[in-house]
């Protein structure tokens, strides 16, 4: 009895010590991470999904360094953007990816992203595993990437036409859409320069340069033949600032007097060694100068050092009376782009200046237009496949807008490269999807069959928000695109300018089909991941 009495009493409730693997145990924390990721995430899709489409709204971001930016691009929008959550930055990660497999549609890849997490919340909610509903997404995202293959339609790059729609639709969405009928052609031309149609299966954008300068508004932005540059010719000491016939040079080493590698002081006690350092000097830049003559070379580009000044006035003395254009300040990022263009060859040591290692063009010249200078080359002899395109703007923001916007037509173009196929656009292909994987989940069975109707569901987003960013009705709108697309219409699609609904393909809107199976292929991608997170943990 007393034993009975002394027995500790049976503690229960929320005070009672843990068994060692009560941690298996507890059902509710993977949910609350869940609903936690899937939380943040759609906070992130919700901040930038008013700037879809051609009527969405611009963001104005201002940087740590207090800089403003102005844009509509979700990519751009979310590399600014000071995101903390682990998994909402997984959405700033896979419009990054979008941006390097596709280069548009980065906006919608995150609301695509965002609906799809809302309809596996729905489905977690109801008590469906998240290993299956990741699975069945996953079924749904091929299905949905082989019926847009099977609506899309095949081009080829002789077509022009189909090309200019595709980069007339891709800056519709921007800034400078008002300008897309100045700016597509240029786009369309700077591709098919460096790219030849019936063999390249993708095209390098750094061989397209796009040089900005302040002054004149985007209508005067052109595609320049040859090579520009954004340094100037220095003609402070009377160099000339137009050569024909030239041949050009480029030099990583510097016409000013050497430096010894370790700071040092020379103590000059008598005007006739100063006179003595000062000739040495002259004799020095002089032969470097001489050598450079000699290979026949008339302009030189210089690299921009670092280290010590790339020319001092001497040199500049000695290059103007030999009749020498000297441009200074050339970047090493620039440095392959000009020797691909101009046929020439860096050199690193006067030693190894030599004639063959000289580019050719007919003439080059600094020239001004609009209040700025430029030095351009053309005529260029041996010229590798490269284009130049001058922007011109009225400041600093519309300039950079206008080189992102730009940036995502020559991606465009470069998916039409890689897969030569086209979709309408207007939310057209998004409600095609829809309606067909509705029929698929009525003859899937169990888990899929839920899994495909919320993915049929989540992907109308596009559509829904394209109505709503124009101001239309999305009800109205979305269920009149379900009734077209049902009577067998399949390129009808939301007309935003007219506000009502129209053949996306008399109305000239349309877009590779890569952007869009990369949106789908990466968004589900995505939310499959999430959905495997059920705990998060911090790291020492």
């Amino acid at each position: 009895m007393a034993a009975a009495a002394t027995r500790a009493p049976q503690m229960s409730g929320p005070s009672a010590p843990r068994k060692k693997n009560d941690t298996f145990n507890q059902k509710d924390k993977p949910t609350q991470v869940r609903l936690s990721n899937i939380t943040a995430a759609k906070a992130v899709a919700d901040a930038i999904r008013t700037s879809l489409g051609p009527r969405g709204m611009d963001k104005m971001i201002e940087t740590g360094k207090k800089e403003v930016v102005i844009s509509n691009d979700g990519a751009t929008i979310l590399k600014h953007m000071s995101v903390l959550h682990p998994a909402a930055r997984m959405l700033v990660d896979l419009s990054a990816a979008q941006d390097i497999e596709a280069g548009d549609g980065t906006t919608s890849v995150v609301v695509l992203a965002g609906s799809l997490l809302s309809a596996a919340e729905k489905l977690l909610k109801k008590g469906i595993h998240p290993t299956q509903i990741a699975e069945g997404f996953q079924y749904a995202a091929i299905e949905a990437v082989k019926i847009l293959e099977e609506i899309s339609i095949p081009i080829n790059l002789d077509d022009r036409e189909f090309l200019l729609k595709s980069a007339t639709t891709s800056l519709s969405s921007k800034v400078v859409s008002q300008y897309s009928n100045v700016l597509a052609p240029i786009v369309v031309d700077a591709v098919l320069r460096i790219v030849n149609p019936a063999v390249d299966t993708n095209v390098d954008l750094n061989d397209i340069r796009i040089v900005k300068k302040v002054g004149g508004t985007i209508d005067d932005t052109e595609l320049v033949p040859g090579l520009v540059l954004n340094q100037n010719a220095i003609s402070s000491a009377g160099g000339p600032t137009r050569i024909e016939k030239a041949k050009i040079g480029l030099i990583q080493f510097q016409l000013s007097p050497p430096k010894p590698d370790m700071d040092n002081q020379v103590v000059v006690n008598d005007y006739r060694q100063m006179d003595r350092i000062l000739k040495e000097e002259r004799n020095y830049l002089l032969n470097l100068v001489k050598k450079i003559k000699k290979a026949g070379c008339n302009v030189l580009l210089i690299q921009k050092s670092i280290l010590r000044d790339a020319v001092n006035s001497l040199s500049l003395h000695f290059l103007a009376k030999l009749k020498i254009m000297a441009i200074k300040e050339v970047e090493r990022e620039e440095i392959e782009f000009i020797c691909k263009a101009t046929g020439c060859k860096p050199i690193a040591d006067i030693d190894s200046f030599t004639e063959d290692k000289l580019g050719y063009a007919d003439l080059v010249e600094e020239a001004e237009s609009n209040g700025s200078r430029i030095v351009q080359i053309s005529g260029i002899k041996n010229a590798g496949k490269t284009a130049s395109i001058i922007m011109r703007g009225a400041n600093q923001y519309v300039l950079d807008e206008a080189d992102r916007s730009i940036h995502d037509a020559l991606c465009v173009i470069r998916c039409l490269v890689k897969k030569r196929a086209l979709v309408v656009g207007g939310g057209a292909p998004e409600i095609e999807i829809s309606q067909r994987l509705s029929q698929l989940a009525k003859v899937q069975t169990g888990f899929q069959s839920i899994c495909f109707q919320a993915f049929a569901e989540a992907v109308e987003v596009i559509p829904i928000t394209l109505a709503e960013n124009s101001g239309l009705s999305p009800i109205s709108i979305v269920t009149e695109l379900r009734n077209r697309h049902a009577n067998g219409e399949k390129s009808v699609g939301i007309n935003v300018r007219k506000g009502t609904i129209s053949d996306m393909l008399k109305e000239n809107v349309v877009q590779p089909l890569l952007v869009s199976t990369s949106a789908i292929e990466l968004s589900t991608e995505t939310v499959r991941m999430l959905m495997k997170i059920d705990d998060i943990l911090a790291s020492r």
